[in-house]
């Protein structure tokens, strides 16, 4: 979906109906020029094709603006036909005429083209397809549970062991690289060609990456084995890394003088600092400095060039920390608060539960910060609207950039496809659960972010994404005439639109679309 941000408008959006535009979109990034945009689709969860499709953005014009024709790039995925199959109990036994290479016990495997012989109806004689987990492994043979039996033996197919692309950065105009989560590698994809150019190893489960400004090295949170790892942009050759030792990596940034990259833990919840010329990590003690720890759960990292800080957002402790990115112990970041989101603290004053923090956002003009956060409840929920015992409540702090104090709270939903004043909506199955379980590691089908907010360069407008509403909500930061009723302006900070989601999780929007995707991220441009 692209918004059009002076207009307040949805510009253009994908179709599922084209078949370039993979299943499951995970994440999207655009080139710095902002000609191209790709986004990273982990299809074969669903026992799909993953895929990263790379197609230009809509152009303001006196027609129809639509987005430009999709590429689907195909990332290495190796494969081989399947000498037989067939289950005992509800153990699939699968030997092939050759061995998947990197293939191990706990990736997913993606079965196809299997027909069960002389099966009918009720047999599923395409019971043996699908994305399943590989429970042992060894040459040509692995075993992995499939509970849609008893099956029948059988024989062709092809099992593949899928990449998964899950993020996606790039600060240079031809070049893309992609973090895959199944195959522990990273790709190159040249965006003049539109096709790969390089794929290497780096640690288990990549969950984010990095590219220094300078366009000099990479850096990937490998969140599968506690590491994290350092590649020249040119061969994607590896760097030896020293000093890291935090648990679960979740986010990687780089400053913006490319000296300095932070890492971001969920396991311990510490900051982590990379010099980039030497590449040594000055993993934080934190008995010796605690204020560098932000606890267990912390999720994300939003850096601001334009103050020179840090946010970072812990859904765990329900808490926003925000830090000078200089000033410490070899120019390590520097704590300025530590904003809490409790239940009865000024950011979360009532409710049912905790807020709980998943992102935030600045205003490039440096004069405000939003953040994002839900709260939940398993029953009871306090807003009748919603329709629903259980329920999830989207809000949006917004605090003085330079004081750092609480200017307003602001609840999310609007017109026409929610009711006034409701600002509840019932919990949405693929969105996570209720309550949430904010130490759970992300891992591809899996919602990311519940919610989470981008603002527009400038300045003008921030957006809040809502899994569970189906719906993102535009938010004008100036006063404005925009949708002002008779004759009156709008406020700075007000809530004038919601955009369904054609896919999203939610009532069916009026477009007719059923609900079954996920409201993840957002893009913000000019």
């Amino acid at each position: 979906m692209q918004i059009d941000v002076s207009g307040d408008s949805i510009i253009a959006e994908t179709s599922d109906a084209d078949p370039k535009f993979g299943d499951e979109p995970t994440h999207a990034a655009i080139l710095p020029n902002n000609t191209r945009l790709f986004v990273a689709s982990a299809g074969s969860i669903l026992g799909g094709v993953d895929t990263v499709s790379a197609f230009s953005p809509a152009l303001q014009t006196t027609g129809t603006p639509s987005f430009g024709p999709i590429t689907a790039i195909n990332l290495p995925s190796p494969s081989a036909n399947i000498s037989t199959i067939s289950e005992s109990g509800n153990t699939v036994t699968v030997t092939l005429t050759a061995p998947l290479t990197n293939a191990l016990a706990g990736y997913t495997v993606v079965i196809a083209g299997v027909a069960i012989p002389g099966c009918t109806s009720p047999c599923n004689a395409n019971a043996y397809n699908g994305a399943f987990t590989i429970s042992n492994i060894s040459g040509t043979t692995f075993t992995y549970t499939n509970p849609a039996g008893p099956l029948s033996a059988a024989t062709g197919g092809t099992a593949t062991f899928p990449p998964q692309p899950v993020f996606l950065n790039s600060t240079q105009n031809n070049a893309m690289y992609v973090a895959n989560y199944n195959s522990n590698s990273v790709s190159a994809i040249n965006t003049t060609s539109t096709f790969v150019s390089n794929t290497v190893p780096v640690g288990v489960h990549p969950v984010a990456l990095a590219e220094t400004p300078n366009g000099s090295k990479i850096y990937v949170a490998n969140q599968g084995d506690n590491t994290v790892s350092s590649l020249n942009v040119a061969s994607l050759s590896a760097n030896v890394l020293t000093g890291f030792t935090g648990i679960t990596p979740v986010w990687v940034t780089a400053r913006s003088d490319s000296q300095k990259v932070y890492v971001l833990t969920q396991g311990d919840g510490k900051l982590v600092t990379i010099d980039t010329a030497s590449d040594t990590a000055a993993t934080p003690d934190c008995s010796v400095t605690p204020t560098l720890c932000v606890g267990a759960g912390a999720n994300f990292i939003f850096y601001d060039p334009h103050l020179n800080r840090l946010y970072v957002t812990n859904p765990a402790n329900s808490t926003v920390y925000v830090f000078s990115d200089t000033g410490g112990a070899n120019d390590t970041p520097v704590q300025l608060a530590a904003i809490p989101f409790s239940l009865g603290s000024a950011t979360c004053p009532s409710g049912p539960s905790a807020c709980l923090p998943t992102s935030v956002t600045a205003l490039a003009d440096g004069s405000r910060i939003y953040v994002a956060s839900y709260q939940t409840a398993a029953s009871g929920c306090p807003d009748n609207l919603a329709g629903s015992a259980a329920c999830v409540i989207p809000s949006l702090a917004v605090f003085d950039a330079n004081s750092l104090t609480l200017k307003t709270t602001m609840t999310l939903l609007a017109g026409p496809q929610f009711a006034a004043g409701q600002y509840a909506v019932a919990p949405a199955t693929a969105c996570g659960t209720v309550p949430p379980n904010p130490l759970a590691l992300y891992a591809p089908g899996a919602t990311r972010f519940r919610v989470f907010t981008s603002a527009a360069v400038d300045s003008s407008h921030v957006y809040v994404s809502m899994c569970d509403a189906g719906a993102i909500a535009d938010i004008v930061t100036t006063n404005s005439n925009a949708n002002g009723t008779g004759g009156g302006a709008t406020q700075a900070d007000t809530v004038i639109a919601d955009f369904p989601t054609a896919f999203a999780n939610g009532p069916t929007q009026p477009n007719g679309f059923p609900p079954n995707q996920n409201a993840i991220f957002l893009l913000t441009g000019q």
